[in-house]
């Protein structure tokens, strides 16, 4: 799978794209690059990269966070590290952005600097099983309203259709061909789509691109219980 330095990734609440920005953050590391995860997540008080922390230590991956993830405290306050992480281009970065167009107004501010560079790609987390985007014209909905608040465009989409760990390979398979759709409307390319790696016998042949995923610390979760239509993976 091709990547660029820079990968960003953004969705609706509880599309899964801080579970993704996390594993692709890992992949990437497993290929010998150099890896820093920035979190511009400043609005979502459920899951967050923070509660990843401790394995993208073990795994030599830097992270940049507001220093009021995980508190009682959630300014919008953005740490400068990030330019350090557009400046240093030895390194590849993920950065996990807002959700929905309320988040990616955060992104803003670095947009001229990854825009200059031109070593990025903006991914759209799809996840079918959200109440906000099961139809194709809801999805779109979110895809132009990040578009607008971050005025970066999206490269390519995500399939990360799931049921938490109610998720079967039907539902990967079925969240493709709902990706595909809005690939055909938006002229962009479906990168991947993802799936626990417990279900990869069934998908390798299935989907294209599989990409396996493991399930980090489940904030949200347990916070909020498992249920059809709240999940964060």
């Amino acid at each position: 799978m091709n990547y660029k330095r820079l990968t960003l990734f953004a969705g609706h609440y509880g599309s899964g794209k801080t579970n993704i920005a996390l594993n692709y953050a890992l992949w990437l590391r497993r290929q010998g690059l150099k890896v820093t995860v920035a979190d511009l997540d400043i609005v979502n008080p459920y899951f967050r990269t923070k509660d990843g922390e401790a394995q993208l230590r073990e795994a030599g991956i830097r992270l940049i966070s507001s220093e009021y993830a995980n508190s009682n405290v959630d300014l919008p306050a953005l740490p400068g590290e990030v330019y350090s992480l557009l400046d240093d281009r030895s390194a590849h970065g993920v950065i996990d952005v807002g959700g929905d167009d309320r988040g990616a107004l955060a992104l803003g501010r670095y947009v001229p600097a990854i825009r200059e560079e031109g070593d990025y790609e903006m991914l759209f987390v799809l996840n079918r099983s959200r109440p906000l985007t099961r139809t194709v014209d809801d999805a779109l909905e979110v895809f132009y309203e990040i578009e607008a608040a971050c005025a970066l465009p999206f490269t390519a989409i995500v399939n990360n259709t799931n049921l938490g760990p109610l998720t079967s390979a039907g539902d990967v398979i079925a969240g493709q061909r709902f990706a595909e759709e809005v690939s055909a409307r938006t002229g962009l390319p479906v990168k991947m789509s993802c799936g626990a790696r417990k279900l990869g016998d069934e998908l390798y042949n299935k989907v294209s691109n599989f990409f396996p995923i493991d399930i980090m610390q489940l904030y949200y979760m347990e916070k909020e219980g498992t249920s059809l239509g709240k999940t964060n993976l």
